[in-house]
């Protein structure tokens, strides 16, 4: 688990909504370990550059981090899952007033940042000639105080480059938080692991859809069917009303939702009800 920063409380909410519960409060971010409502299963605390290693290693079976520290490392984990949040992305930035609107213009620049290895990677990948050296502390202000021609950092809302005169020039990769498996678990822990991951799973993908449900007219069934998207397909049930009349439920991504409850009204249905999923279980 991720000891600190923006990663840090949405996936203990995550592995709460999963039954995994700290068995005590773990405010006090210098807590390292904690046991949890299920027994034999421990959170353990660690920064989210150092997760990906302590999960490759087997120390831990199973690990949340942010996906740019997977890439970063280079470790030898499975990445199971993409867990929908802590999303940002990695880029190359660079002074306003510098002018520059392409990475391929800091050819013999300097540049700093905590992602060394995707920087070096991506601009050998353009045939750039930059030096690129590793800093801990933020980026933001390297090139102010002249350290640094230009710096490759996450960004969320990009109001923190903007206040330090930088814009983003490039987009290396996207990021989120996932999910990690170790590349080799004991047999006695893999029944544990499978469960706790389809757990995690499950809500997840309830997070990310919503439950419709709708009363649909007989005579206009057919076409509001056409315009639902489903799993393996919507549950009908028979209402008894005055006129042939249809209950309609149905799962729907999120994504698709304002469009889908348009759409179906529009086709005649109505007394539409949009409900949040817990959990969905395959």
């Amino acid at each position: 688990m991720p000891s600190k920063g923006r990663l840090r409380d949405p996936a203990l909410r995550l592995l709460e909504s999963c039954g995994l519960d700290p068995l005590y409060s773990i405010e006090d971010q210098r807590i390292l370990v904690a046991p949890t409502s299920r027994e034999g299963v421990y959170l353990v605390f660690a920064r989210p550059e150092d997760i990906p290693w302590i999960v490759a290693s087997g120390a831990a079976e199973l690990g949340i981090t942010g996906y740019d520290y997977i890439v970063e490392s280079g470790a030898g984990v499975e990445v199971v899952e993409d867990l929908g949040f802590g999303k940002s992305r990695l880029v190359v930035a660079a002074p306003v007033e510098s002018g520059i609107s392409d990475p391929r213009e800091l050819d013999g620049a300097r540049v700093a940042t905590k992602y060394v290895n995707i920087a070096t990677k991506f601009f050998s990948r353009l045939n750039v000639n930059v030096e690129v050296f590793k800093i801990s502390g933020a980026a933001e202000v390297m090139p102010r105080l002249g350290v640094a021609d230009a710096i490759v950092d996450v960004v969320s809302t990009g109001t923190t480059l903007m206040l330090h005169g930088l814009r983003p020039i490039t987009t290396i990769l996207e990021s989120s938080a996932r999910l990690i498996r170790a590349p080799r678990i004991a047999e006695n822990k893999k029944a544990v692991v499978d469960e706790i991951t389809d757990s995690i799973r499950a809500v997840v993908r309830g997070r990310s859809h919503r439950l419709l449900m709708m009363n649909v007219p007989d005579s206009v069934l057919r076409d509001v069917l056409s315009v639902l998207p489903s799993m393996s397909g919507p549950m009908i049930a028979r209402i008894e009303a005055k006129e042939p009349m249809w209950e309609v439920i149905t799962a729907v991504p999120v994504e698709e939702l304002e469009r889908v409850v348009m759409e179906a009204k529009k086709k005649g249905a109505m007394d539409i009800v949009v409900l949040r999923m817990e959990r969905v279980v395959p």
